[in-house]
């Protein structure tokens, strides 16, 4: 009887060890769940922020900064003064450039009156002393004539008044040609020119002492100034930069393979290391037209317009771009680490009881974690993500696992 039990039992306890040891050498692998969710397709990189229009304010001339009426982060309007040099020499040169001006203005008005006064009222006076003598001279020989008709003159005596009168005419004539003389066309032209030359220069000192002033070249921030009271400028010579920090440009570096993922009008989001934490959000407002050499890279210059209304970024800076290409809300994914790939084609392994299934799957976008899978698999499926115990395991089709789930 004993024997007979034995006989029994021990098949029973050899069945339970195999099945305990064949259960406990099954490797521990971990699965993840196919599931919906949000998947955005990222083109991660760096930029440098740039502002969405600026100027550049530059001195005119030459000379000593005196007074200085801005400083960095200031905002201002087009036209502000931003410095004013010494204008001290122009200012001499505008006050000569004055009294030649009236000068010549006086001689002008001296030539249009006929002459200078003095000579002009001397010409009038001999005028009117000749014009006295013709009378006097008319009336004699008109006396003399008309005693010689009575006989009580001579005919020698009335030539001697008929000269004399003539004499007293051709004065009189000489001194209006003299007077009409005084004042050639020729003159007025010189004076004329002399007031328009004094005019000239007037001008050119009030121009100078107006250049004296840098102004802003447009409405803005100024987000580069460095100078300092007595300073000296050459022309040229950089005063400011002026910009428009509520709206900046972020010139972003993308890398040749990526530069077929970007288009316009995506959504760009930045940030930035020199303010852990906070975010801001553009668009691409334009594309490359050439890919250029950039240390170790070659890439192309994509433009983004970001908001910027607190004057955070500031121009200049190196800045963190994440360029959004396209986003899936509902997309249904797997983690990157459960896509696998087996003589050229993407696959996963899929649970099915207790062992593991190659199945071939087509996918889509996918992010830094997961990817978007369009067919092979359905929601709620098993795929195998990655191996717990032993960490070498062997990884095989039909191949019988102790599942572990997310």
């Amino acid at each position: 009887m004993k024997k007979y039990w034995l006989l029994v039992i021990v098949p029973v306890l050899l069945l339970i060890w195999w099945g305990v040891d064949r259960s406990g050498s099954a490797p521990k692998m971990h699965f993840a769940t196919v599931r919906r969710q949000r998947i955005e397709s990222t083109v991660s990189t760096n930029g440098k922020v740039e502002p969405g229009q600026w100027a550049a304010a530059r001195a005119e001339t030459a000379g000593v900064i005196k007074i200085i009426s801005v400083q960095r982060g200031q905002r201002v309007r087009a036209g502000d003064v931003l410095v004013t040099l010494d204008t001290s020499s122009a200012q001499a040169s505008l006050a000569s450039s004055l009294a030649q001006e009236e000068e010549a203005r006086a001689e002008e008005a001296s030539v249009g009156q006929g002459g200078k006064a003095a000579q002009l009222a001397n010409l009038n006076d001999s005028i009117a002393t000749a014009q006295a003598s013709i009378e006097v001279a008319q009336r004699n020989y008109d006396s003399l004539r008309r005693l010689e008709r009575g006989h009580a003159a001579t005919k020698l005596q009335v030539e001697d008044a008929k000269d004399a009168l003539n004499r007293a005419k051709l004065q009189l004539s000489g001194l209006e040609d003299q007077k009409r003389t005084l004042v050639t066309a020729s003159d007025r032209s010189v004076a004329q020119a002399k007031v328009h030359d004094a005019q000239a220069a007037v001008a050119l000192a009030k121009h100078q002492i107006g250049l004296g002033q840098v102004r802003a070249p447009i409405s803005g921030t100024v987000y580069q100034f460095d100078l300092k009271i007595g300073a000296y400028l050459q022309p040229g010579d950089l005063v400011a930069l002026v910009g428009d920090l509520d709206n900046v440009k972020v010139v972003v570096y993308v890398d040749e393979p990526d530069l077929g993922r970007v288009g316009l009008g995506m959504p760009v989001s930045i940030t930035w290391d020199g303010r852990p934490g906070q975010k801001w959000w553009g668009r691409v407002d334009r594309l490359p037209t050439q890919v250029v050499a950039l240390s170790a890279r070659t890439v192309g210059e994509v433009t983004t317009l970001v908001s910027n209304p607190n004057h955070d970024l500031l121009p200049g800076v190196t800045v963190n771009v994440t360029i959004v290409s396209k986003e899936i809300k509902d997309a249904v994914s797997i983690p990157k680490a459960a896509l696998r790939t087996m003589h050229g084609q993407n696959g996963v392994y899929k649970l099915e009881n207790e062992t593991i299934a190659w199945t071939a799957v087509r996918t889509g976008i996918s992010d830094i974690n997961n990817v978007q899978v369009l067919s092979g698999v359905q929601l709620g499926d098993h795929v195998l993500d990655r191996v717990i115990q032993p960490s070498d395991a062997e990884i095989r089709n039909d191949m019988r696992v102790s599942p572990v789930f997310d």
